[in-house]
């Protein structure tokens, strides 16, 4: 499921300059509600990446992980399980971004994936 509502402001992949977006930006209001994608595992709640700020990665069955980045609140702990559509935090503008917005990735065996031929 989308892990937020709000307006896609950067899709996934190569962008001017040769950056790499690995997953979307999704612009929401601060506060809002952010939900975990997919049931799993909780296996990394912390900000010590600077550029994505609070950060929540979710383990779930299959080579797959979810990240949430820019948070303003975590609201779930490391090794707590979560079901599909938990609260696991609200949308912030914690790390390198100036609006309030969502970073949101999914992976494969760590290989990164456009979310949009993944959700909902």
């Amino acid at each position: 499921i989308w892990p937020t509502s709000g307006k896609l402001i950067v899709s996934f992949g190569i962008k001017k300059g040769g950056r790499r977006n690995d997953g979307i930006n999704i612009l929401s209001a601060l506060g809002n509600p952010v939900r975990a994608s997919l049931k799993g595992k909780v296996v990394y709640v912390g900000n010590e990446i600077p550029a994505w700020g609070n950060l929540v990665l979710i383990r779930h069955s299959k080579g797959w992980t979810t990240t949430y980045a820019h948070l303003n609140k975590i609201l779930v702990k490391k090794d707590e399980l979560v079901s599909k559509g938990a609260l696991i935090g609200s949308v912030g503008s914690s790390g390198n971004v100036s609006k309030a917005q969502l970073h949101f990735q999914i992976r494969k065996s760590a290989k990164p994936l456009n979310p949009l031929d993944y959700l909902e």
